[in-house]
Order: C-alpha cells, then sequence, then structure tokens
C-alpha cells in the first residue's frame, strides 16, 4: 500500500494508525513549544499526550464497529464522546484563580481543543485537521502579540486612600487613578464626622505593565494625604 493510499483510507490497519498518531504527536508538539514558550502549566509533554491520547481514542472508536460487525449496537462516536466530556476535568486542572484574577484559561482551552484536533486526525480528516493547527497555532502566538499591544493584562487591586478632611476630594482623587489607565469598577466612599479624615477605597483593574513606584509617586502628591495602600483581592 502506497503512501497515498494509506492518507485515504478509511480503514484502520496498523499503517493508518501509526500514520494518524504521529500527525497527532507533531500537532501536539508544537501547540506544546508554544504553550512551554510562555510558561504555562501544561506544557510540551502535556499537549502531546492529550492528541496521541485523543487520536487513540478515535482509531479506537472507529475500528471496534468496523472489526466487529456483529455488534448491532456499535457506535463509532461513543469512545470520542467521552473525550470530548472527559477532557474538561484536565483543563480544570490548568486554571489558577488568585483572589479576582484568573489565569490559565488560554491553557485550557489549547487543552480543549487538542483533545479534538487528536480526535479529527484519529478519523483521518488530515487536511481540515491541518487548517485548525494553523489557527490555533495562530491564535496563541500572533493574536497573543496583538492583544498585549492593545488590550494590556490586568490585575485587580484594592487601592484604599487616607486624606484629611476638607483636603483633595474624591473627584481628584479618581482623576490621578484613572490617569494611569487603571479602570476603577466599584467605589467606597467612608467618612464620618467625628473623624479628622476620610476614606475612599477604589477596587480597580490595574496594568500589569504599571510601575508600582509611578503609582506611589502620584499617590503621594495627593494634598492631605494622611495614608494609601495597594492590595491584591483575596
Amino acid at each position: 500500500m502506497d503512501f497515498s493510499a494509506i492518507v485515504n483510507s478509511t480503514e484502520i490497519t496498523f499503517e493508518t494508525s501509526l500514520l494518524r498518531l504521529l500527525v497527532s504527536f507533531l500537532a501536539g508538539m508544537l501547540i506544546g513549544i508554544e504553550r512551554e514558550a510562555h510558561s504555562q502549566p501544561a506544557g510540551m509533554r502535556t499537549h502531546i499526550l492529550i492528541s496521541i491520547g485523543s487520536t487513540l481514542g478515535m482509531l479506537l472508536s472507529i475500528y471496534i464497529p468496523q472489526t466487529f460487525t456483529g455488534f448491532q449496537n456499535g457506535d463509532p462516536g461513543r469512545i470520542a464522546a467521552q473525550v470530548v466530556s472527559g477532557i474538561g476535568f484536565l483543563g480544570a486542572g490548568a486554571i489558577l484563580r488568585f483572589g479576582f484574577n484568573v489565569k490559565g484559561l488560554t491553557t485550557a482551552a489549547s487543552i480543549w481543543a487538542m483533545a479534538m484536533l487528536g480526535l479529527a486526525i484519529g478519523a483521518g480528516l488530515f487536511r481540515i485537521s491541518a487548517v485548525a493547527l494553523v489557527i490555533i497555532l495562530f491564535s496563541l502566538s500572533i493574536m497573543d502579540v496583538l492583544e498585549k499591544r492593545f488590550f494590556q493584562d490586568k490585575l485587580f487591586k484594592r487601592i484604599e486612600v487616607v486624606v484629611r478632611k476638607k483636603t483633595t476630594g474624591f473627584n481628584e482623587i479618581r482623576s490621578i487613578i484613572a490617569g494611569l489607565k487603571i479602570r476603577i469598577h466599584e467605589v467606597d466612599i467612608r467618612k464620618n464626622n467625628a473623624e479628622t479624615s476620610d476614606k475612599y477605597i477604589f477596587y480597580a483593574y490595574i496594568p500589569v505593565k504599571l510601575d508600582p513606584e509611578v503609582l506611589s509617586a502620584h499617590l503621594e502628591r495627593i494634598d492631605g494625604l494622611v495614608s494609601y495602600s495597594v492590595d491584591m483581592i483575596s
């Protein structure tokens, strides 16, 4: 059997299985290398194993009804369907939550996409799998550069500012914070006539690239400042 016949064959043989597993290995390696380059918890080995496992599951799903024709209820999609639902548990393990800040969603999505790609390769859909692989790599690499350029990563933090009464008001403090491209989500104002100071608490999304010293310098310029703090939400 020549190579072209192996590629186009719908019968699950040793040759067709070997080819599909090798293609699946290369696809998993390419996606995994990209994730390793971004220091993600699920890297090259994880994506290779997901891809190989999904491909093997699809090969088995096709092979059983094809070989054991006496089974009346043989369903080629049954094992593949379990891969789709089961891969969600692995993807959830890549998601890390730090208070209101969530990391790993992209890696979880790449794990799910890699499983689907493995199933497609296992079914012999080489051309559409190649297109999907290019799109996934484009989304993870080129789109990542564009996203970081136009949409900066942000952390959700609590900014607390205490000022003496009858000095700087809420609008002036908000303008200083917003001027640093900090997106204010919610504000809590605490005033008490029996006290000599007012407290303003801003729950805001702060750009990751914003130098903490720059933020401190701007806050320290507030007239009548008593104290300030910037804390991660937990």
